[in-house]
């Protein structure tokens, strides 16, 4: 151990004494700090070759750059879904490095055990059945890949074809949707389906669900190949919902496998006055949920669920002479891309265990209540219109003038970044080049909604 290894052993505690000093100030001007800013490229250095030291290397990350961090888990974050942290999650998350526990294994860690733990309380949270075997993983992307991998293995199995052990082969594979989610896409490609394979039906009008009609006719057409219905539970731009009950009723009649892409939407349930979008969910074969989103967690939390367990041990089930037996231990390393895996389901309990079913619930409405503020002051100005109804938490709106562009979008979301109030993304919204606002921070307060519309209004 070289004396400045042996040097930090000995200072833990002052170690961690600061870095809670540093994230204290952090906190205590996140209410003030630029939401978001335009950082120049940095100079790249080259490793030391002796290290300074935990210490030294926290006063140079101080220095050089920490006061540049995006302030995303602040409350006028508006730009991507990004719930930030709550108090709870924070000292779940900081705990994970601490004991450093590889998640996937049996019973020589509590680790796996309290992640089926938490799967539980999501599935009580969420509405959804018992039935359903779940994982942790990365996010939205990994989720989504994971269950289509396993809609893959279904399909092929219809045709008398183990995807896992022969590949795709001739399989005729469709991925119907209305308004997938781009990670949807990019999955199809990472596992061999292609990007083409996506069929795009018809959205009803002046909405991003799906058109059952539409729906149920493609079926019907196409009912001698493999097809996997993704539907939505939020959309991105304007969280709208595809008729989840009456997708999953067409299973009666049509063979598919049903995904629910319910990335943040999924959270609705928690709400009484927005659980009904959710209703139908448990018609699904599987389900992505991301709990970095409006569970306010940190980063690389998100779920997956599915009523086909078997099917997901024959996609992922891992080989080596020194792991456990998955017929009698239920690994997380058999059912997932990854063997190593950190205790990402920590925060998730301590924030579901700190704040319960009643505090999650007033999360999701306040936010709503919020999104809805900033709606009705969008519609009644004139720099401003509303591109669809505010259903949740998400606002997608554009100038008020008949044709803005792209750059002139980009130019002046530069200037609401540049001045520090609040952050937005663009987006673009059946052709027309608009911005949206997304709701999901556990601090956010129509205050905030007021600031972040005069910085609005302002910088127009």
């Amino acid at each position: 151990m070289t004396p400045t290894l042996q040097s930090d052993r000995e200072s833990i505690k002052d170690i961690l004494s600061n870095t809670l000093t540093l994230a204290n100030t952090y906190f205590d001007k996140q209410d003030e700090l630029p939401a978001s800013r335009l950082i120049p490229n940095i100079d790249i250095i080259n490793i030391p070759e002796k290290g300074i030291g935990a210490n030294a290397s926290l006063t140079f990350f101080e220095k050089n750059f920490a006061h540049k961090m995006t302030n995303s888990a602040g409350p006028r974050y508006f730009g991507f879904v990004t719930g930030g942290s709550t108090p709870a999650s924070i000292a779940g998350d900081w705990l994970v490095s601490a004991f450093d526990q590889n998640a996937c294994g049996s019973n020589d860690s509590i680790a796996p055990q309290l992640e089926r733990q938490t799967l539980h309380f999501l599935k009580q949270l969420l509405g959804i059945d018992e039935a359903y075997f779940g994982t942790f993983v990365t996010g939205a992307t990994v989720s989504n890949f994971v269950s289509l991998a396993i809609a893959r293995q279904w399909a092929g199995e219809q045709k008398g074809i183990d995807v896992s052990n022969e590949g795709l082969h001739t399989l005729n594979l469709k991925i119907v949707s209305s308004t997938a989610h781009s990670s949807i896409i990019k999955s199809l490609s990472m596992l061999g389906m292609g990007r083409n394979a996506l069929v795009k039906i018809t959205t009803q009008p002046n909405r991003e669900a799906v058109d059952l009609i539409e729906l149920e006719n493609y079926l019907k057409e196409n009912k001698n190949d493999s097809l996997i219905v993704v539907a939505n539970a939020g959309t991105v731009n304007t969280v709208d919902f595809d008729d989840l009950e009456a997708i999953g009723k067409l299973k009666n009649k049509y063979n598919f496998w049903l995904h629910i892409d319910a990335a943040f939407g999924g959270f609705a349930a928690a709400s009484p006055t927005y659980a009904h979008l959710m209703r139908g969910v448990n018609y699904a074969d599987s389900i992505t949920v991301d709990a970095h989103k409006w569970l306010n967690v940190p980063y690389e939390a998100a779920m997956q669920f599915t009523r086909h367990k078997s099917l997901q041990l024959k996609v992922f089930q891992n080989s080596a002479a020194y792991l456990g037996d998955p017929a009698q231990s239920p690994d997380f390393f058999h059912y997932t891309p990854e063997n190593s895996r950190r205790f990402r389901a920590l925060p998730s309990w301590f924030t579901l265990m700190a704040y319960g079913k009643e505090g999650h619930q007033e999360i999701v409405e306040r936010n709503c209540a919020c999104a809805k503020l900033l709606g009705s002051l969008i519609e009644n100005s004139k720099e401003f219109k509303l591109l669809s109804p505010v259903r949740m938490n998400v606002v997608c709106f554009s100038f008020h003038q008949d044709q803005p562009s792209a750059e002139s979008i980009s130019k002046f979301l530069a200037r609401v970044r540049d001045d520090g109030r609040t952050f937005f993304t663009p987006t673009n919204y059946k052709g027309v080049p608009a911005i949206r606002a997304a709701f999901s921070n556990w601090q956010t307060t129509e205050n905030d909604v007021k600031i972040a519309f005069n910085a609005l209004k302002e910088n127009y």
